[in-house]
C-alpha cells in the first residue's frame, strides 16, 4: 500500500495491548493523550488563577473578627467550584469569538467540546452552591447571588459596559461568603461565636457571640471589588491593545487601595497595632503593590496585547498579597501569612497555564 509505515521505512506503530506481569493481556495506557487532555482542562479551568481564591474567603472571616473554622473551609471550596464554574462557562460562551481571536483555546483547538465546558460549568455550580448550604441559608443567599452574576456576567454583560462592575460584585460576594459562612457557623456553635482568633491582635475589633455581623467585612469587600474592577477594565484590551487609559487608571486605583492600607484612623487605636501586624502589613501592602502596579505601569506606557496581557496576570496574582493585606489589617497577621504562602504556588502555576 502506498503511503503503509513499512514501505516508507517507518518503524512499525506499536500494538495496543501489552504483556501483563501474570502472562496475559492487558491494555496499555495511554499516558501522553491522557496528559493532553488533562492539560486542555486546566487551561480552560485556568488553575494557574485558582489559588487566588481562598484568601477570599480567610480575608472575609478576618475582616468579620472571626478565626478561620469549619464555615470559613465551606466557603473556600464553594468559592472554587463556583470561579471554576465560571472560567469553563466563560470559554463556552466565547467559543465563537476565541476561534478568531485565540484558537488555541481548548474548545476551538478540539480539544474540549462546547457541551463538555458547559456540563462542567453546571456541575460546578451545582457543587458550589451545595457546599455554601451547609453552612446555613445566609451563606447560600450569599453564594446564590454570586453564581447568579458569574452566569449573568458570562452570558450577557461581559460585553456591555457593566462588564467590569458585574465582575468586580462577584468579587465583593466572593470575601463576603467567607465572611457570612465563618459567623453563621460559629454563631451556631455555644461558646464559639465570639471567639477571637489566637493569632488576632488585642487590639483588633472582635464581636461579641450576642451580635455577629458579617457586614463587617464590607470594606475589605469593596476594596477587593476596587482591585477587580481594575483589572478586568485592562482585560478588556489584552487582544488588541492599544489602551493607556485603562492601565493608567487600574494604577491609580491600586495606589489608593495600598495608601489605604497603610493609613492610620484616627481614635480606631490603629497606632498601637500588634508588632506582626506593624512589621508584615506595609510588607504585604509592597508586595501588592510591586505585583500589580509595576506591570500596569509598562502597559501604560506600550500597551501592547503582551504587555496589556501581562499586567492583567499581574492583576490577578496580587489579589494573593491583597488579601494578606487586608487579613493582616484585620489582626490576623498569622492568617496572612499562611494566605502569602500560595504566592509560590501561584508563580509555578503560572508557568504551566497561562491566567488570561
Amino acid at each position: 500500500m502506498i503511503g503503509s509505515p513499512r514501505l516508507l521505512g517507518a518503524r512499525p506503530a506499536a500494538p495496543p495491548y501489552s504483556l501483563s506481569g501474570a502472562g496475559g493481556t492487558a491494555p496499555a495506557p495511554d499516558r501522553p493523550a491522557t496528559r493532553a487532555r488533562l492539560r486542555a482542562w486546566a487551561e480552560l479551568l485556568r488553575v494557574s488563577a485558582l489559588v487566588t481564591v481562598p484568601g477570599d474567603a480567610l480575608a472575609g472571616a478576618a475582616a468579620a473578627g472571626r478565626r478561620p473554622g469549619r464555615g470559613t473551609a465551606l466557603a473556600v471550596g464553594a468559592s472554587l467550584c463556583l470561579y471554576e464554574a465560571g472560567m469553563a462557562l466563560n470559554d463556552w460562551a466565547d467559543r465563537e469569538e476565541d476561534a478568531v481571536d485565540r484558537p488555541h483555546r481548548p474548545i476551538p483547538s478540539g480539544r474540549v467540546t462546547p457541551g463538555a465546558a458547559l456540563a462542567a460549568a453546571a456541575v460546578l455550580t451545582g457543587a458550589g452552591l451545595a457546599l455554601a448550604s451547609r453552612a446555613g441559608r445566609p451563606a447560600l443567599a450569599v453564594a446564590s447571588g454570586l453564581a447568579a452574576t458569574v452566569w449573568a456576567y458570562d452570558l450577557r454583560l461581559k460585553h456591555t459596559q457593566l462588564g467590569p462592575a458585574a465582575m468586580a460584585t462577584a468579587r465583593t460576594l466572593d470575601l463576603m461568603l467567607g465572611a457570612t459562612a465563618t459567623v453563621a457557623t460559629m454563631s451556631a456553635q455555644p461558646g464559639r461565636g465570639g471567639a477571637a482568633s489566637p493569632t488576632r491582635s488585642a487590639t483588633a475589633p472582635t464581636r461579641s457571640a450576642t451580635a455577629p455581623a458579617p457586614s463587617a467585612a464590607l470594606p475589605a469587600a469593596l476594596a477587593l471589588g476596587a482591585h477587580t474592577y481594575a483589572v478586568t477594565a485592562v482585560s478588556r484590551h489584552e487582544v488588541q491593545g492599544g489602551s493607556t487609559a485603562a492601565p493608567m487608571a487600574a494604577l491609580a486605583g491600586v495606589a489608593g487601595i495600598g495608601a489605604a492600607f497603610l493609613r492610620v484612623r484616627p481614635g480606631t487605636g490603629e497606632p498601637h497595632r500588634a508588632p506582626a501586624v506593624r512589621l508584615l502589613l506595609p510588607a504585604f501592602t509592597a508586595a501588592y503593590l510591586h505585583t500589580s502596579a509595576v506591570p500596569l505601569l509598562h502597559a501604560a506606557l506600550n500597551p501592547s496585547p503582551p504587555l496589556t496581557q501581562r499586567a492583567v496576570g499581574g492583576g490577578i496574582r496580587a489579589m494573593i498579597p491583597l488579601q494578606a493585606a487586608l487579613t493582616a489589617r484585620a489582626g490576623a497577621p498569622v492568617d496572612g501569612l499562611a494566605v502569602m504562602g500560595l504566592v509560590p504556588l501561584a508563580r509555578a502555576l503560572a508557568r504551566k497555564v497561562s491566567a488570561t
